[in-house]
């Protein structure tokens, strides 16, 4: 043990790297590795109405969207079709190799966040979850982030 151990930020990253290091391995092959996860988790079971939705329900920026769902393309994961109410519209939808390939890294990242929870017990785990859910959401009520890409950039600003 460390002087850090009852220090509340060494300790949250040190969780976060684990975590960041786990599931980055686990969807380190997927084109737009953790965006890219959550791009063909939303067009499998989310469906959004447009792509411009897409952007908005996941805090990416609209011009980053359209290179991550080029290469999701290229990787026959997605496919990306004109709405039926407005050919002008794009809806982004999971290819059947794209919904394949969720089920595999759905199977990686549970293995990965078992692994950082590991030395907790299952109810600790499930505690643990349950409170970090309600906490993120009530600072992200006090300090909304608009976007992923602000995230990062906030983050990457408070760095010295």
């Amino acid at each position: 043990m460390t002087a850090l151990e009852d220090d509340f930020g060494w300790t949250l990253g040190v969780v976060f790297r684990a975590f960041i290091k786990a599931t980055n391995q686990a969807v380190g092959d997927l084109p737009g590795g953790h965006r890219g996860y959550q791009i063909l988790t939303a067009a499998t079971r989310d469906q959004p109405e447009s792509q411009s939705a897409l952007c908005q329900q996941l805090g990416i920026d609209r011009t980053v969207m359209t290179y991550l769902l080029d290469d999701l393309e290229r990787a026959s994961l997605v496919e990306r079709r004109p709405a039926p109410t407005d050919r002008r519209t794009r809806l982004i939808v999971a290819t059947d190799v794209g919904r394949a390939q969720l089920v595999e890294l759905d199977r990686r990242l549970e293995h990965a966040e078992a692994h950082v929870l590991s030395g907790l017990s299952s109810g600790d785990r499930e505690t643990f979850k349950a409170l970090l859910c309600r906490l993120a959401g009530h600072v992200n009520e006090l300090d909304p982030v608009p976007s992923a890409c602000q995230a990062v950039q906030d983050i990457a600003a408070s760095t010295p």
